[in-house]
């Protein structure tokens, strides 16, 4: 279509609340948003001297045709604009990754004998839903936790109380067997009850019914169902046990937080019930490049509460929310109460934030490590590096360098070695440097390459194994180092390259230029990846050597302090600090010491 007729039809647009769509040549609806009025916000992306984000230019430049749906409030145009988004997956929306197959525990109270399933259909039938969870193994794993600790049923089979015998899960002690009439109709339903408790956070009320049920047992000297009923109670208290979090926030909330990278947001949601974290989830947002995070959570909270069963009176959030009063009011609507939305800057609930933001951190870092696994990606960064780096063959196995000390103390190396792309750590080598006293990371990088190619010679083990790959942690300078040693030892026709960390800039041999790759480029980040694993690994090794050099130097000079008292209190104590503050009773009882000892050592530090 022409921006003639883009025009015309912005002008026949009305002014009422509404969804539009966004489609483009081929017919594919690109996007799908909701406005209170559909002429000023579609008009918005069309005027002259609008402010657009890169990518809404490029979804505009590709904007053929547009259609509209007129609603009679804005929030059900939300609604309908969560539906669309659901059915058409638009390319240029914030999307939940695989939304519309979230996962929910269901308890089904339209059979006489209700059991806890696993569906994937979120029906009004009277049923109790919980979820939805992030992925099949998420709910599986739930699952699992309750029938360990309640005997309800599990299979589908019709219940007439007459079967001859009961199946294997009833000797087991994880079902009470209504088939066999073992149970009556009250019994079954408390224990339905007891988990409904327990998958609502109320785990203390279920210990409280538990024992006193245990109570009357034992005085009823039915000492078999008092047994099975104390060990309910020990599993619920492992549970509650491991639920407890580091903060003083109280009652009943949802935190959540997200970290984006590229193209994709990685979302941690906490589920906070009676001031325990009784579950947490994990879900993947895509499309979310130059998008403000704002946008992005109020995408995920729109379609995550779309589809969630229960929303709780309160959500605690790492970026504030668009359109945030018209959201409150859509919230409390499904959930028939007031539903509070909070950034908290400040106290105990920021630092619950916090805690879920860390979370979806290291989650994210997870989820690149595997992607960037994969055998496609592997292959593709291995091809890529023996392209760019100009290497006769394909990079099998890649070897990474790096120096660690300070001024020259406690100096150390480190070799890592990755193998078709993967750590390798039973090839991993340390080095502590005995030639360099000074602090030179030169002359220590040239002892550690010449020791580690002489051994390669003769070798029968995998020293013996050269690689195709050697990467330095560095600019040219380190470059040139590494090739000098590396050459002097008899190995210069292996490959050697350098990664300068400021502007990850790779030089090698044969360029005078560094080669640039994109950030994004599988082939740098696999590099990355190795020099990160080498600066961690001469890093841990160099803080074990500085700390047991500056703990055994300050014991040396306490008489009767040799090396096996010096050994035995690095094993309890850890520190030079951690003995300084420890009582003069602890000392005494370590390996070795004694009274008098423990005094003489008190008295010096």
């Amino acid at each position: 279509m022409t921006a003639s007729y883009i025009t015309e039809q912005l002008k026949q647009l009305p002014t009422s609340p509404g969804v539009y769509l966004f489609e483009d040549a081929e017919g594919n609806i690109i996007y799908v948003g909701k406005a209170a009025n559909l002429r000023h916000r579609v008009g918005s992306y069309f005027g002259a001297g609008q402010k657009l984000t890169p990518k809404i230019q490029r979804m505009v430049s590709k904007v053929d045709d547009l259609d509209y749906f007129v609603t009679t409030s804005e929030q059900e145009a939300l609604i309908l604009e969560l539906n669309l988004i659901k059915r058409h997956h638009p390319r240029y929306n914030v999307r939940l990754k695989d939304d519309k197959t979230f996962p929910y525990l269901k308890i089904d109270f339209s059979e006489d004998w209700p059991r806890v399933h696993i569906t994937r259909r979120l029906e009004e039938d009277g049923g109790r839903y919980f979820g939805p969870f992030a992925s099949a193994k998420s709910v599986r794993q739930t699952l699992k936790l309750i029938k360990g600790i309640f005997p309800f049923r599990s299979c589908s089979k019709p219940i007439t109380g007459t079967d001859p015998r009961p199946c294997l899960e009833y000797h087991i002690g994880h079902c009470l067997a209504p088939c066999i009439g073992a149970v009556s109709r009250e019994e079954y339903a408390e224990v339905i009850r007891q988990v409904i408790l327990f998958l609502e956070g109320k785990q203390e009320r279920v210990v409280q019914q538990l024992e006193s049920k245990m109570n009357k047992a034992a005085k009823a000297l039915d000492f078999e169902r008092a047994a099975m009923l104390r060990d309910q109670i020990q599993a619920v208290d492992r549970v509650v046990e491991g639920q407890k979090i580091a903060t003083k926030v109280k009652g009943e909330q949802d935190v959540i937080a997200f970290a984006g990278d590229k193209d994709q947001s990685y979302v941690q949601v906490f589920f906070i019930r009676s001031g325990k974290l009784i579950g947490r989830e994990s879900f993947l947002l895509q499309g979310t490049r130059s998008e403000e995070p704002s946008q992005i959570m109020t995408s995920f909270i729109k379609q995550f509460y779309h589809s969630s069963p229960h929303i709780p009176p309160l959500l605690l959030l790492q970026h504030p929310v668009e359109d945030a009063a018209m959201i409150q009011n859509w919230l409390q609507g499904k959930r028939g109460g007031k539903v509070n939305i909070q950034v908290p800057c400040r106290g105990n609930k920021k630092q619950l934030v916090n805690i879920v933001a860390e979370n979806a951190q290291q989650g994210l870092e997870q989820l690149k490590i595997k992607q960037l696994a994969s055998p496609a990606a592997l292959s593709a960064a291995l091809e890529e590096i023996k392209r760019e780096l100009q290497l006769p063959r394909l990079p099998s196995r890649l070897e990474g360098y790096d120096i660690s000390d300070i001024q020259g103390m406690a100096a150390v190396g480190s070799m890592v070695v990755f193998d078709q792309g993967k750590p390798k750590p039973s090839h991993y080598r340390r080095f502590r440097i005995k030639t360099v006293s000074a602090a030179n990371d030169y002359a220590m990088l040239e002892e550690v390459l010449r020791r580690r190619f002489k051994r390669a010679s003769g070798a029968l083990d995998t020293w013996a194994i050269l690689p195709d790959l050697v990467l330095i942690d560095g600019g040219k300078g380190q470059l040139n180092t590494a090739r000098a040693a590396m050459q002097e030892i008899g190995a210069g026709l292996v490959p050697t390259a350098s990664l300068a960390k400021e502007n990850e800039e790779i030089f090698i041999p044969q360029k005078k230029e560094p080669i640039i790759l994109p950030k994004s480029s599988p082939g740098l980040q696999l590099l990355q990846r190795l020099r990160d694993e080498a600066h961690r690994f001469a890093l841990g090794y160099h803080q074990r050597i500085h700390k047991m050099e500056t703990f055994a130097s300050a014991l040396d000079a306490i008489p009767g302090i040799g090396p096996k008292r010096k050994r035995a209190l690095l094993r309890q104590f850890g520190s030079v600090k951690a003995i300084r503050e420890a009582p003069i009773e602890d000392l005494a009882a370590a390996r070795g010491m004694t009274q008098s000892l423990a005094k003489k050592i008190k008295e010096h530090l």
